[in-house]
């Protein structure tokens, strides 16, 4: 299985030059636990709720006066659209994380999370029965 055919094709973005109260706003709005983090049309970064969490809100800043930029993760693993599912759970596991960005031809047209692969793990096995 092609993690094009599993991952989630809306991805939200953020600038990394915003603030990280917008990035909460957009959290809240959209009901989601990260955001991509572009400067124009690049991948630069992803924040996540626990980044605000560990690094503005454990450490007392202000989210208002701190860029996105400065607690993002920055060096992003990547997957592309026609990588295995397999590969993609591969570079998760290696790396420690649950989300991963999904690429084709350098532009990013997806994310695949564990929520993602544990979904589609499921609908295999109901369709093996």
């Amino acid at each position: 299985m092609l993690v094009q055919e599993i991952m989630t094709r809306r991805i939200e973005t953020i600038n990394s030059h915003e603030p990280v109260i917008e990035a909460c706003r957009k959290y809240k709005e959209q009901k989601l636990g990260s955001l991509i983090v572009m400067e124009e049309d690049t991948l630069v970064g992803i924040i996540t709720e626990r980044d605000v969490i560990e690094k503005i809100i454990l450490e007392e800043k202000n989210p208002r006066q701190i860029p996105v930029r400065d607690i993002m993760t920055a060096n992003v693993k990547t997957v592309n659209s026609l990588q295995t599912v397999e590969e993609a759970v591969e570079i998760m596991k290696k790396n420690k994380i649950k989300k991963l960005p999904v690429i084709y031809n350098h532009i990013i047209v997806g994310i695949i999370t564990e929520k993602d692969i544990t979904h589609a793990i499921e609908i295999l096995k109901k369709s093996e029965k």
